[in-house]
């Protein structure tokens, strides 16, 4: 963390100053980069694949709330979210541009930290940063990040593609993003009230990395390759499970069965819910940013999936007519209805 006492002016550089400080140490290393940072547009060649782009804008206290996030931990997530937008769409992530706006309440040292989190993002999924701007901001830090991918057109993997009678299917476990923030909100609240405590987060740190350092599923997507699975339909687990479920159902014009126990819940996660009396399921159901893949495939591939120890099958595809339903632990049915994040109302 920097040190405010010796903090640097931005406006000692300027923007153009600024932007080369923080990329002196940008390092290309994908063969579809041709021209990365210093022109007016980078230029990218991905031969006969097809091109796949998604952007992501996040808000100083819409998406996150600067008195608990780490400003490196900040850049790494801006990162990891919009890359889970091309992994969900069965592609690879190769470029990413990413811009700032920020007010004259930071330092340079911390926008060096905010380029350094982005930065062990990009080597670590073998990314190539290749361009984006910096802007003054009077309404605190914004973020914006646009992700370039390619993948083959016959293996893009849209939500609109899952069939009647498709295996539903998630990777790793859901909730814990959720149930993570109500940790950090929490003891955040309480040094608010009594500066003198320190936040008590001991034993609790799967779930508190969920909500600041996801990962993005990359090895999910290169796991597809390697078993020679091919997901009908496929979306990131971003504002929810059951959120999720029903864009993919309403794409494809089908309905769904979801098993309440075969939801997987980390224990840690379950178990801080419970203390917050919370639902672990609806902790999942609704939670959001978790970042995992939800997809559907045939059943012929469920030989391949099964043995997975990362995807769980937690339903199937059914007709339409039949609706999204959810069958409970108990054995009740209920309608899926998405109660996950929606930005406009802040209802995280």
């Amino acid at each position: 963390m920097f040190d405010n006492k010796d903090k640097t002016e931005i406006n000692e550089l300027g923007e153009f100053g600024l932007i080369a400080y923080l990329t002196k140490a940008v390092e290309l290393t994908e063969p579809s980069t041709i021209k990365g940072i210093g022109d007016d547009a980078a230029v990218l060649d991905f031969s006969n694949k097809k091109t796949l782009i998604s952007t992501d804008l996040l808000l100083e206290g819409i998406h996150f709330d600067l008195r608990y996030v780490p400003l490196k931990h900040l850049g790494y997530k801006a990162v990891q979210v919009n890359l889970s937008d091309i992994y969900a769409m069965n592609g690879k992530a190769s470029q990413i541009t990413f811009s700032i706006g920020l007010s004259s309440k930071f330092p340079l040292e911390a926008v060096e930290e905010i380029y350094e989190g982005a930065l062990i993002a990009c080597k670590k999924y073998n990314i190539d940063l290749i361009g984006g701007d910096t802007s003054a901001s009077t309404q605190g830090l914004v973020i914006s990040v646009t992700s370039i991918g390619h993948a083959e057109a016959d293996k893009i993997a849209y939500r609109s593609g899952a069939k009647e009678g498709d295996l539903l299917c998630v990777s790793g476990d859901l909730g814990g993003a959720y149930v993570g923030l109500q940790l950090l909100e929490r003891e955040k609240h309480i040094f608010l009230d009594n500066p003198q405590i320190q936040p008590d987060l001991e034993g609790k740190d799967y779930i508190v990395e969920r909500q600041l350092k996801p990962e993005a599923r990359k090895d999910v997507v290169e796991l597809f390759e390697i078993y020679g699975i091919q997901p009908h339909a496929m979306i990131d687990v971003s504002d929810g499970l059951a959120s999720e479920i029903l864009h993919i159902c309403n794409a494809s014009k089908v309905g769904c069965k979801l098993y309440e126990d075969k939801i997987p819940i980390d224990p840690m996660t379950y178990d801080t819910a419970r203390e917050f009396g919370l639902d672990p399921t609806v902790c999942a159901l609704n939670g959001g940013e978790d970042y995992e893949l939800l997809f559907t495939v045939p059943q012929e591939q469920y030989d391949k999936v099964k043995n997975q120890l990362d995807i769980t099958i937690i339903g199937y595809i059914t007709e339409e007519a039949a609706g999204c339903e959810m069958i409970s632990k108990s054995g009740n049915v209920y309608p899926i209805k998405a109660q996950g994040w929606n930005a406009f109302k802040g209802n995280k």
